[in-house]
Formats: C-alpha cells, structure tokens, sequence
C-alpha cells in the first residue's frame, strides 16, 4: 500500500479516499483498521448482519416503499409526528436542500466543523461568517460571544453542531434552548445533533421537541453513524410542520433505498442491543482517551461524540503521521489539515474497541518517537507552519517511508532547547488571539436577548463587517500554528537506546 498512499489521498475530492479505493488499493483484499469513518462499531449486531444477508437478493432487487412509508415507521419508532420529520439519503442531502431552500443570504458556523456546513452554502454563493473556536479554550462554543458575532454581521441563519465534529464539544440542552429563543428573529436556526447520541453527559440532550414548536428551527439527526451502517446513506431532520414540509416537497420520492427500509423496519426488535452498544462506546471512550493522553506530548481534548479530537506533539506534521499509519501499520486516521479552523497537527480519531486501540497506541508510538516511547520528536522552531496540502505526502515518500519522524523532523531544522517541566502533564496550550471586536449597531436598533444591539444584513457578495469574506477564510487554517513549548518532564525521558 505504501507506493499509493500519495495518489491515494490527491484523487479523491473528499477528506480520505473511500474504504473501497483503500481495500482496493491493499491488492489482498483487506482493507485498513478504521479510525476515520465515525460509526458505531457495536451494531448492527451479528446476528442483524445474518438476517440482513438473508434478504439481500430481495432487498437488492426490488424497488424500496415510498419516503413517506419509511418515514412512518421511523416516526413511529421515535415517537415523532410524521408531519414533522423529512428523511434523507443521508445528512448531506437535507444540508443541500437546506441550504437551496431556507438560507438566503448569509450563514454563521463555528469552526473547525463539519465540511459541508461550511461549503455548501459557499458553493451557491452564500456569505459564511465562521467564528474561530479557540485552542486556547478547548475548542468549547461560547453561545454569548457566537450570538454576539451572529448579530454584529447581521447573519440571517445560524448552525450549531452539538456534539461538534472534530473536537466533540457538548452543550447542555437548556443553554440550546436559550439560544434558540434568542435568535428567534434569524430565517434558520439549525442544531446538528448527528452524533448526539453518543453523548453521555445528560439524560436527556435532545432539543428535537423544542423544535418542533419553533417557527425557524431545524434538528438534524444522523442514523448511519448510530447504527454503524454509514453506507446506507440515512438520516432526517425534525421540525414543525409547515418547514419539514417545505424540505419534504423537493426530495425525489425513492429517495431511500432498500437497504434503509429494511433496517428502519428491523429497529424495532433490537431497542436493546442498540442501548447496548451506545453504553460501550462510552467505556472505551474513556479507555482510548486515557491510553492516548499517555503519549508523551500528545493532547486528547474532551468529547462527547465517538471519535476524539488530538493535537500531535510539536513537530509532527499531520500529513506524514496519517500516511505512515496507512502505509506502514495498515491504520487509517482523520488528518485535520483541510478543515477551516484546524491544521495538520490536529488529527480526529474514531472510537473503537480496545483491541484496536492498542494497535493505534503501539503504531503512534513507533512513528512519533521511533520503536520506543520517549525518543522524543525534536521541536521546529516557534511559529513553523502546518500545511493542510500535499506537499507533506511528497516529503513522506522522498525521505523513504520508514524513515521516523523525529529523523525527518531533525534533518528539516536543528531542535531547539526543550524547556523542562515539573511532572508529566498535558501539553500546555498556546494562547490564540481571540476574535476582534464586532462593530455594532447604532444604540437605537433593537437589543437581542443577549443585549447585543441586532445590526440589519449585509447585502448579498458584501463582505462580512469587520470579518473575512469567506474565500478570504478558505485560505488561511484559522488559527496561528501554537510555539514549541517544551516536552512534559523531558528529563527524565530515556534516549532512543533505552538509556
């Protein structure tokens, strides 16, 4: 696989070629363990797969039952009124007829986040006001200071991803809720719950029913990543009636597919085992969160989705990490590189049982530090740049894939001192500048709930008042690369030989 990792990852559009081009691509048959799709890797359970492959020549040659067939039996299940609910083939589909029907003009998204929030509506000329979650603070979304940039561009419709994709940020549902109130003047408001539920911080974190009553609000749910069936390509929005309806009327009446009717019809006989696997993934959340914080310089950030957001020791270019994983251990990770907000020290890693894990840590190990850990990777020089394009792929195969990073790292530059520290610790976080004050409104316009005088539009290809355009944003990561900080006890670290 190592001859093809470079066209491998330039063919394709999307973040990662498919598993398909990838067990292709390994020439056995095989495809790499995957830590970059986010699916439930418990469910369906075994004996699901043995009934579905069962019915697969009926479910492969006949035409599925309507959208609205399915819907019923989804809405049954969840305790939904069908009025309220439009299935997609997948999330993707209702983000694009979202972004046709409901958003005019402009639209706010915290970044990093998930892709096609950002570039979808630039791809149909839309203004995107992206508001920079800070390193510095975690990546957590302020709801205030969010409202306040919100109102300061004068932005018509709103997003929220809760939990968010990379990072796993959660925000407790009353504080959804008081959101939701006070932008209830915007066209939209959307809250992306796709990975809700593999939250565990609250009982109930779902705002689905808040929706419902609200004029401009949209839920939108994920069912692939939950049921670990990503290829089915499956998921719905809640909303009131007359919104959903406006959605439902644009999708094609086979929307669905087979395979999505027959797993919607099956839910039903395995409430349990579901329950049971979301429960698992909890535990080896925290399991994976713990081995990884471990590695020396590695930062783990909290999450409340299945997958966790990790910030690589200084040094380690994110693009040669994902590559050697793929190339040398058979290991596929998200690199963060091409996300707004993000750069390629950030990799998200998907939640999986321990067994895999292990393998993750003991190949994270061998291409960070060499074949043990503490061989440290040497530090570039403060400010060093991360680049989200090829040219790290290049360097990769022109340097010999077996080649360590620390080696690589060394011949680029001479390392600079590390600065000792007390006891081992995570890495300590650089601060990042914070967005810079927002023009408001003169005192006479109307105040929002969060007392940020609400400021009118901004017309159409105008660019964002006091901000970026969004093609400005697009070519910039969004955050200044963190300076070297020194490694955690680094004293007391062996040396390559063990010593």
């Amino acid at each position: 696989m190592a001859e093809n990792v470079t066209s491998l990852f330039r063919s394709t559009a999307a973040h990662s070629p498919s598993m398909a081009a990838l067990t292709r691509a390994a020439g056995d048959g095989a495809g790499p363990i995957d830590f970059c799709i986010p699916v439930n890797p418990y469910f369906p359970t075994p004996g699901m797969w043995d009934e579905m492959s069962g019915r697969l020549r009926d479910i492969i040659t006949y035409y599925p039952s309507s959208a609205d067939t399915i819907t019923a039996e989804l809405c049954n299940l969840l305790q939904l009124p069908p009025q309220a609910v439009a299935m997609g083939n997948g999330s993707t589909e209702l983000i694009t007829w979202i972004d046709h029907l409901l958003v005019r003009e402009s639209l706010a998204i915290p970044v990093p986040t998930f892709g096609r929030w950002t570039d979808q509506p630039m791809e149909t000329g839309k203004r995107v006001d992206m508001f920079p979650l800070q390193e510095s603070s975690g990546f957590a979304l302020d709801l205030a200071q969010y409202a306040e940039f919100i109102r300061a561009r004068g932005t018509r419709a709103a997003v929220i991803c809760n939990p968010n994709n990379p990072d796993g940020g959660f925000l407790h549902k009353h504080a959804v809720v008081q959101f939701m109130d006070a932008m209830a003047d915007l066209d939209l408001v959307v809250i992306d719950e796709s990975f809700l539920e593999f939250a565990d911080a609250e009982a109930e974190p779902s705002v689905v029913q808040e929706a419902m009553l609200r004029p401009n609000v949209i839920v939108l749910r994920s069912l692939g990543k939950n049921f670990g069936l990503h290829g089915i390509r499956f998921g719905y929005m809640v909303a009131n009636p007359a919104l959903a309806g406006r959605v439902r009327s644009m999708l094609p009446k086979w929307n669905l597919n087979a395979f999505a009717e027959y797993v919607v019809f099956m839910l039903k006989e395995h409430g349990a085992e579901y329950a049971q696997s979301l429960q698992q993934v909890y535990r080896d959340r925290l399991d994976m969160s713990s081995q990884l914080s471990a590695l020396p310089g590695l930062t783990v950030y909290p999450s409340q989705g299945n997958f966790l957001f990790v910030r690589l020791p200084v040094g380690a270019e994110g693009t040669v990490v994902r590559d050697r994983l793929l190339s040398e251990h058979r290991i596929l990770v998200r690199e963060c590189g091409n996300k707004i907000g993000s750069s390629s020290r950030f990799l998200r890693l998907v939640v999986r049982p321990q067994t895999d894990v292990r393998r993750l840590v003991s190949a994270l190990e061998q291409v960070l530090y060499g074949t043990r850990r503490g061989a440290a990777v040497p530090e570039l020089a403060t400010g060093t740049s991360y680049s989200s394009g090829t040219a790290a792929v290049d360097r990769l195969m022109s340097n010999g894939a077996g080649m360590p990073l620390a080696a690589q790292a060394m011949a680029a530059a001479p390392p600079q001192p590390a600065a000792p520290m007390p006891a081992p610790m995570p890495m300590p976080v650089a601060p990042q500048p914070q967005p810079m004050p927002m023009p408001v409104a003169p005192a006479a316009a109307a105040q929002s709930p969060y007392g940020v005088p609400a400021a009118g539009p901004t017309p159409p290809g105008v660019p964002a008042r006091g901000g970026l355009t969004a093609a400005q944003v697009r070519g910039t990561n969004g955050l200044t690369p963190a300076p070297a900080q020194g490694w955690p006890n680094s004293g007391a670290w062996p040396n390559a030989a063990g010593a």
